[in-house]
């Protein structure tokens, strides 16, 4: 019946096409402000593909439809492209065809692809009108053909907007602004259009519920000489929060004001084309346009005192839940009728009961068995699996509270683990333990510390497809940059007070997967003559499975960091527990071997 919808909207769409004189459509995964998890207003691509990932691109032409995403949703797009009109195209492998490629294949010299530049950052819409015109075929920014196609389609949300408190963020508005306008000043930009939800949110000390599990809330935010004003659907604003803003300095305008406003500007004004988008761009074409990366993304990413230890106080309540749910799961699961839908619905209930807690911060991922080799699973009605007490269950989840953000994967073994499942969580237990223990100097990049966590999985020919560590937001994105650990290089560097996650992997289709992460925070390591040298500080506290372990493939050093972190963990976590067989549990958890 999916299917059947599925291709109804498809024809939908080339109806639309022919209507416009258009022979191909493309429609991304992003929203107007290039967000990786988007308001439902704009999942688009979700609703005319029904591949409901983070990321891809459905295109449509007259005859033919593909979607591209990348290795951690190959197995999951295939199942849900499955007898749809949509072929799936794997990013990234050798042979696959890049899009202005597999449409040159399926168009002819004169024929026009259309898309929505809402919705398109001015660097992709670039990118692909030169790919395209080399090949004889129009780019044009059509509009959003789903404001006529798609029925009762959700509307931009209402939520309200609210204050993060000045004891969460460790920095008020006016220092930001202060902070911002240095910067700007000088590379010497007069204006700047912040598109990001999750800075906006950040500069101006808001938060909201705009976009699941993101404290984020739709607007704009122009700061020109000695201005700044937010554009936001005013219902959005409770009056605490606009005598916030007027105390702040900061002017109240319409959302729909912002591309009006930007267009009048004569400005050298400072815009992201990665994350803007190419009708905002096109907006600000009386500037000077200086692109380049937001300042915001760096400011934003070492955390202030006052943050760090919100992470800290979250990580605490938050291990008290996982501690809870982890002594909860194997007698669960032995009595029978424990589904994978019913471990996302425990880890919310047992993290509801701490305080300070508002919602998850990503959709649970609980894989069991051939499901773990699913990098990014969510179970569904269809798909749910009854656990046994047999294999291992892979579980990536998180929250968000007022005072930070957490992100944690833990792999459990259900039952007596298999040798080959011994062997492969043993290597990514290594890799994470690698990652953790690197002392590296200050500026590096995440794209240097990489292969700490692939080189023992490397040696025997093992590897994964994604990243692995990303930056961690203060109850904000749990996602978030500029920096990253990943092989494909990324330049933004590795300084004191940068949260990042340690998550190697392994996955074996159709038998299982395994993940172990934690979230890390950059700390000063000592100083030399060579310079100032950073470590990591594991902020999660939750026991690591220690019976899938081969032990004698750890090392003495990795034996006594697994030995040091447990104890850590029990240190911590055993004075918040007071159900004595919490207690004993994580004793057990976290002995010494």
């Amino acid at each position: 019946m999916q299917n059947e919808v599925i291709s109804a909207r498809v024809a939908q769409l080339r109806h639309w096409m022919e209507q416009h004189n258009v022979q191909a459509f493309i429609v991304p995964s992003t929203d107007a402000h290039m967000s990786e998890y988007v308001p439902s207003h704009w999942a688009s691509r979700a609703w005319i593909s029904g591949f409901d990932g983070s990321a891809g691109t459905a295109v449509v032409t007259l005859r033919d439809a593909a979607l591209w995403t990348d290795s951690r949703y190959f197995l999951a797009a295939a199942q849900q492209l499955q007898d749809t009109p949509f072929s799936l195209m794997k990013d990234g492998v050798d042979g696959t065809p890049g899009i202005a490629e597999w449409l040159s294949k399926h168009l002819s010299d004169g024929d026009t692809v259309g898309l929505d530049g809402n919705v398109f950052s001015a660097t992709t819409a670039e990118a692909l009108e030169r790919d395209l015109n080399a090949k004889g075929i129009f780019l044009n920014d059509e509009g959003d053909p789903f404001a006529e196609i798609w029925p009762n389609r959700p509307t931009l949300p209402l939520s309200p907007v609210t204050i993060q408190p000045l004891k969460y963020t460790g920095e008020t508005v006016a220092k930001k602004l202060e902070r911002l306008r240095t910067q700007l000043r000088k590379i010497g930009a007069e204006a700047m259009l912040v598109s990001a939800l999750d800075e906006v949110a950040w500069l101006l000390n808001l938060r909201g519920q705009d976009v699941e599990c993101n404290p984020v809330f739709v607007a704009y935010c122009l700061l020109r000489g000695n201005e700044t004003t937010l554009y936001v659907n005013a219902v959005k604003l409770p009056q605490k929060v606009r005598d916030h803003l007027t105390q702040q300095g900061v002017f109240i305008m319409p959302y729909e004001q912002a591309e009006q406003d930007l267009s009048a500007l004569r400005d050298v004004c400072l815009l992201l084309p990665e994350g803007t988008s190419a009708r905002m761009t096109a907006a600000a074409e009386r500037c000077f346009l200086l692109r380049r990366p937001s300042p915001i993304a760096s400011m934003k990413a070492i955390k202030t005192e006052a943050e760090i230890e919100g992470f800290k106080s979250a990580m605490l309540r938050d291990g008290v839940a996982m501690v809870k749910f982890l002594h909860w799961l194997l007698p669960a699961v032995k009595a029978g009728g424990v589904t994978e839908m019913d471990i996302a619905a425990r880890l919310q209930t047992l993290r509801a009961e701490q305080e300070l807690y508002q919602g998850d911060s990503f959709a649970t991922i609980a894989a069991y068995a051939d499901h773990g080799a699913i990098v990014h699973y969510e179970a569904t009605p269809e798909t749910n699996r009854e656990l046994k007490p047999k294999g291992l269950l892979l579980v990536d989840s998180g929250a968000q509270y007022l005072d930070g953000t957490t992100d944690i994967t833990r792999t459990i073994a259900l039952g007596e683990p298999t040798a080959e499942e011994c062997h492969i969580y043993t290597l990514v237990l290594k890799g994470h333990i690698a990652l953790s223990q690197l002392k590296f100097p200050d500026g590096v990049s995440g794209t240097q510390l990489d292969l700490a966590a692939r080189q023992s999985m490397w040696t025997e020919g093992m590897n994964y497809g994604h990243g692995t560590g990303h930056g961690v937001g203060s109850f904000l994105n749990v996602h978030e940059g500029p920096h990253q650990i990943r092989m494909n290089y990324v330049p933004a560097p590795l300084h004191n007070g940068m949260t990042v996650t340690d998550e190697p992997g392994i996955y074996l289709p159709g038998r299982f997967g395994v993940r172990i992460e934690n979230v890390l925070l950059t700390i000063p390591y000592k100083d030399t003559e060579f310079g100032h040298f950073l470590g990591f500080k594991p902020l999660t506290l939750c026991p690591i499975d220690l019976r899938p372990i081969e032990k004698n493939l750890l090392t003495a050093s990795e034996r006594a960091w697994l030995n040091d972190y447990h104890l850590e963990v029990c240190r911590q976590l055993m004075p918040l527990l007071h159900d004595e067989t919490d207690r004993l549990w994580l004793m057990q958890a976290t002995q010494h071997i």
